[in-house]
């Protein structure tokens, strides 16, 4: 019988997600990944993974979760595909389980935490090294199937090019790091490539090591992507070495406060002023432009401050003994006897490649899952569904790609023209982007954001790659001029409210070298 063959770029939740199905149903997978599995961004998540499992005595619902989602988004994700994110939920908390994941439990029961925009516990962890858990978890049942032969593993390799003809993928382009070759695999492809974090070099909580351009290459060849506005600001990050490192939501969830100093020298916790009902464990949108508002105040210092030393010693050794040591590691101060001066940052990409409830892109052949894809988080995600919808979102890829499995063959290339980006166009970027799609935005920002861009691209020394790059940053931009309104993670200070005109998802490709710009239904399947 022929080998049936699926092509997965990463080696994340979603990616080694993916590869589990599809092994199980006996097709055979070529796992490809620049770093291996175990240094991939998924390790670095902490606070833990939604579902409703109702062990704590709330009565937790799975309609409740989806509301939840859908609040929590702005009501911009697709109500088809969230109804099966939350339904699926706790059923992939308990696999996971069955694989090993070693969540915390109490009488055989697995314990559950508040996080934000939720009123219920519904958060399962893994102390705070959820991400670290599951992934150990997933690694293991890889290796079982890699064992067996269905799955063919090619860490330090790098996606350097996506062929497309006739609206279908003919092959992608991968390089070996290590020795220089390059390869080309025929066959469907599942890109989990994780969200624009190499856009931001050095600004956001994601791995040093996801550049960005696997999306640059998929924008290039046509794939669609939504939503790109939508950035979401962690509210307690602190900038470390080449990055900002998380203060996980799990601190908030657990009873740590924000406060920002009078200048009587008072606390004011503000969160718990302005939302009485959650308080610090509003959705990450709303609790980080407050930050920003209360330190741009002159009415206050400067900084805010995350107080978790009322935090019981249980709370400590057995929910966040892994976060105190990262901060005592990094910033030399004790959580536990002092607070942590902590401000937002980068940490989630709602935008990315746009996909229909199967994980299919518009290019036949090519699918997308996990930070990569846009489907359920819609305006701003909520805390906890992130690893679920790389989990879920990887599964549904797999079994979607079984229809597209063929033989495949890798195939050494003689020679490619390879194209190389430029540390300092990065830079300069990165420094565009920052200036305009930051948590607070106007139309001047974003305009001097537009022009500086196209300045940039109108430059003759640039690769290809940076080229692509640019366009896409061009295609965030433009996503962020069009949207006159006020909408989780989008806040506009000259249109601060939200509009009904607006309650749908923004839609761009990039085709004979312009971007088209379209706002369509969540709900649409076209576009």
């Amino acid at each position: 019988m022929t080998e049936r063959y699926v092509n997965i770029i990463g080696a994340g939740l979603s990616g080694l997600s993916a590869a589990v199905t599809l092994s199980r149903k006996g097709i055979h997978t070529n796992l490809i990944s620049l770093q291996p599995s175990e240094r991939a961004q998924s390790v670095l998540a902490e606070g833990g993974i939604n579902g409703a499992l109702d062990t704590m005595g709330e009565n937790d619902t799975v309609s409740e979760h989806f509301n939840d989602t859908m609040k929590g988004g702005c009501y911009l994700e697709s109500e088809s595909a969230v109804r099966l994110l939350t339904e699926n939920a706790p059923e992939v908390i308990l696999e996971l389980y069955r694989l090993g994941t070693p969540f915390n439990n109490e009488n055989g029961k697995l314990s559950l935490r508040n996080f934000g925009g939720q009123k219920k516990k519904r958060t399962a962890f893994a102390k705070s090294s959820t991400g670290k858990m599951i992934m150990t978890a997933l690694i293991d049942e890889v290796r079982k199937y890699e064992a067996q032969g269905f799955v063919q593993r090619y860490p330090h390799h790098e996606l350097v090019g996506i062929n497309v003809s006739h609206g279908q993928l003919r092959d992608i382009t991968v390089k070996d790091i290590y020795t220089g070759e390059f390869y080309s695999f025929g066959g469907c492809t599942i890109l989990c490539v994780g969200g624009l974090n190499g856009f931001f070099e050095g600004m956001t909580t994601g791995t040093t090591q996801n550049t960005g351009n696997a999306a640059a290459l998929a924008f290039n060849a046509g794939v669609r992507f939504a939503n790109l506005e939508f950035i979401q600001y962690h509210p307690t990050t602190v900038q470390i070495s080449g990055k900002r490192m998380l203060v996980s939501e799990a601190a908030r969830g657990e009873g740590g406060r924000l406060y920002a100093v009078k200048k009587s020298g008072e606390p004011y916790y503000f969160m718990e002023e302005k939302y009485p009902e959650l308080g610090n464990l509003m959705p990450r949108d709303v609790v980080s432009r407050e930050m920003y508002f209360v330190t741009h105040s002159s009415e206050y210092g400067g900084e805010v401050f995350l107080d978790m030393t009322s935090l019981s010693e249980e709370i400590w050794q057995n929910k966040l003994s892994d976060l105190r040591k990262e901060i005592i590691s990094y910033m030399k101060l004790d959580p536990k006897t002092a607070p942590v001066p902590v401000s937002p940052g980068i940490h989630f990409f709602m935008g990315g490649i746009r996909v229909n409830d199967r994980h299919e892109t518009n290019i036949k052949g090519l699918l997308a899952a996990g930070e990569a894809a846009c489907k359920y988080h819609g305006a701003n995600r909520l805390g906890g569904n992130s690893m679920l919808g790389a989990v879920y979102g990887g599964k549904t890829a797999a079994e979607t790609a079984e229809k597209y499995a063929d033989p495949s063959e890798k195939i050494c290339l003689s020679q490619y023209n390879e194209s190389v980006s430029s540390p300092s166009i990065r830079t300069k970027l990165r420094d565009i982007l920052l200036g305009g799609l930051g948590i607070v935005r106007s139309e001047n920002e974003i305009r001097q954001m537009i022009d500086k861009l196209n300045g940039l691209l109108s430059r003759e020394d640039l690769s290809e790659i940076d080229k692509m790059r640019i366009e896409l940053g061009l295609a965030m931009a433009e996503s962020a001029y069009a949207r006159k309104e006020s909408r989780g993670a989008h806040f506009r200070s000259d249109f601060p409210s939200s509009s009904e005109k607006f309650r749908k998802i923004s839609v761009v490709s990039y085709k004979n070298g312009e971007r088209i710009l379209k706002f369509i239904s969540a709900e649409s399947e076209g576009e």
